[in-house]
């Protein structure tokens, strides 16, 4: 299929001017928060380099149709040999052919004749909205949206794909619509037929009204991407054009997003609904609506306590940064709300936190981390303590970043002191090499904003340890002096065998840094700290985490492991072929 060019895309503001964008804007990819456009649903998945494709039964389903009883369609002419006068009434009959439905799933091959009339018909209603003016009389109005509710408006199959935490959208493939040869061409023509300088929203109103739209937010439940992905065009379409159904709009959003956090947990369409808020939040007038702020704390903050993040995360993480953009003093509730919900047995998950926070973090202001520093290093301590080497690792590349690490230097006597203990332990006891390098390199940035500092945190780290022995040998003394007790027992000998064993001591591990046959024992010079026994100079360090860093690593991109499974080729020429309705959204003045 040839790639139809590329149109102007038309920003429709809350008063109803219209702000044009060029396609070069169009297709610049979302890479930082300052970028107007949300980050767009993946349709495919990534190509593995070296993954097997495999020829497979290809996933299909279908929702349950109403087929007609009389399926068999006369051909009509065509719109363009027709004289105008007789036009409207030749695309009015057209546009009632269309509503009859036919059987994709338990006869296929049935009816192929009358299918392709309806193709056929379908394909020059298109054409003929698209290069004509002044199609759109008052009478196609309800002919049109007829027309789309009896094709679209059904009910969904049982779902397919495994759910939650089970589904993964690298490597499960979608289940495809049946019917897709015949409601692909629907959804296109209804997006032209919305998208036309012909369209008048005053008279559309009528029939587009709020159980259109309830019907519309139905459908985005589909297992088809494709579908979806015409569906959220054509809902960003309607809020932009409909100023009376924007609350409505937000409203059922919103009621979506709660049944699918506190009750199913099942919902295919998150992450297109996301992508469509990414953008409205985008032209939401300042100041905020408490409405606004209490969707961003009650509906998205609650959608990462959710099994299945992965697969909306990107979209939800764009959402509440453009919040914190516009509203600087939320960024503390949405932090504390992030700490609130992180995950505890959950590697990838906190991975996908951590990014998070890094981009919520490139946009704080001064005054607002002050506020939560504290609980939020506390939690950046353990995840530099995980066993798991990609959170570890992902929470010390905060320490590559310039604004964060600013913020730290300015407030470095309330953040060291929390770091400095899990820094010092995981130095050379994490088992990943990698993980060394970075602790050195963290290390060595705390050595250079304040060196005083750090010999105060590394004599009270070590204090800490030395009472924490002494209270170890104190509980290994009051255990022995209950066994000299126990010994003296007239029954001793029924249990002799078990006093026998010598008891473990815990205290017999000593840290290095507390040995007393240390030379450095007792005394921490300006130019020296001790890192495992060992006497580390500042350039010590650096070439310490120069020599286990690999050349590159730093820089390199988090990529998520995965094993690679066989891919259904059939599925994916399906996607490929698919033509994107919109690349990406385009932003609208919020004002209502």
């Amino acid at each position: 299929m040839p790639k139809p060019q590329k149109k102007v895309s038309k920003n429709v503001t809350s008063r109803g001017k219209e702000n044009e964008s060029t396609p070069a804007e169009e297709k610049k990819a979302p890479t930082s928060p300052k970028d107007p456009h949300p980050p767009p649903t993946q349709l495919t998945k990534p190509h593995g380099t070296s993954s097997p494709h495999v020829t497979t039964k290809r996933r299909q389903n279908s929702s349950k149709f109403n087929i007609s009883k009389n399926r068999e369609l006369e051909k009509l002419p065509l719109l363009k040999d027709a004289p105008a006068n007789e036009r409207e009434d030749l695309f009015i009959q057209k546009l009632r052919q269309c509503c009859v439905m036919f059987d994709f799933v338990s006869d296929p091959l049935s009816d192929l004749k009358w299918k392709e009339v309806k193709r056929a018909a379908l394909n020059e209603l298109i054409e003929h909205i698209s290069n004509s003016r002044g199609v759109l009389t008052e009478p196609i109005y309800p002919e049109s949206v007829n027309m789309f509710s009896m094709n679209l408006f059904r009910t969904l199959p049982p779902a397919s794909n495994p759910t939650g935490a089970e589904y993964d959208p690298e490597e499960d493939e979608p289940t495809l619509e049946a019917a897709w040869p015949h409601l692909q061409l629907v959804y296109e023509f209804f997006l032209r037929f919305l998208e036309s300088p012909d369209f008048q929203p005053n008279i559309a109103k009528r029939y587009i009204d709020q159980k259109f739209v309830l019907q519309l937010l139905d459908l985005f439940d589909s297992e088809d991407p494709r579908e979806r992905d015409f569906l959220k065009t054509i809902l960003h379409r309607i809020y932009g054009k409909f100023l009376g159904l924007r609350a409505y709009i937000r409203k059922q959003i919103n009621n979506t997003f709660y049944r699918f956090v506190f009750e199913t947990e099942h919902h295919n369409g998150i992450a297109e609904l996301l992508e469509i808020l990414g953008s409205i939040i985008n032209g939401f007038a300042l100041p905020l609506k408490e409405e606004h702020k209490m969707f961003l704390l009650k509906v998205l903050l609650p959608l990462h306590k959710v099994k299945s993040l992965s697969v909306y995360h990107p979209q939800l993480a764009y959402c509440v940064v453009q919040f914190l953009e516009k509203e600087p003093a939320l960024t503390e509730p949405v932090i504390m709300g992030l700490l609130k919900f992180w995950p505890k047995t959950h590697s990838p998950k906190e991975v996908m936190f951590l990014n998070e926070l890094e981009e919520i973090l490139d946009v704080i202001e001064p005054a607002e981390f002050q506020k939560v520093m504290v609980p939020l290093f506390k939690q950046l301590a353990k995840c530099v303590s995980s066993p798991h080497f990609q959170v570890a690792e992902r929470a010390l590349y905060y320490w590559n970043n310039e604004y964060i690490m600013s913020l730290v230097s300015d407030n470095a006597k309330a953040v060291l002191p929390i770091m400095f203990p899990a820094l010092y332990k995981n130095s050379k006891s994490h088992w990943n090499k990698t993980i060394h390098g970075l602790i050195y390199n963290a290390l060595k940035l705390f050595m250079e904003m304040n060196q005083k500092l750090f010999d105060e945190c590394s004599q009270k780290y070590k204090g800490e340890r030395m009472r924490t022995l002494d209270r170890i040998r104190e509980r290994e003394g009051v255990w022995d002096r209950v066994e000299q007790v126990a010994r003296k027992n007239p029954k001793v000998r029924a249990c002799g065998h078990e006093l026998a064993q010598p008891m473990c001591l815990q205290c017999t591990a000593v840290d290095p840094l507390l040995e007393v046959g240390n030379p450095y024992h007792g005394s921490s010079p300006a130019e020296l700290v001790t890192l495992d026994g060992e006497q580390v100079s500042l350039p010590e360090l650096d070439g310490k985490a120069h020599e286990v860093t690999p050349a590159g690593e730093r820089k390199k991109p988090l990529l998520r492991r995965k094993s690679e499974l066989p891919h259904d080729m059939s599925t994916l020429t399906a996607i490929e072929r698919h033509k994107r309705a919109d690349e990406f959204l385009a932003t609208s003045k919020e004002n209502s």
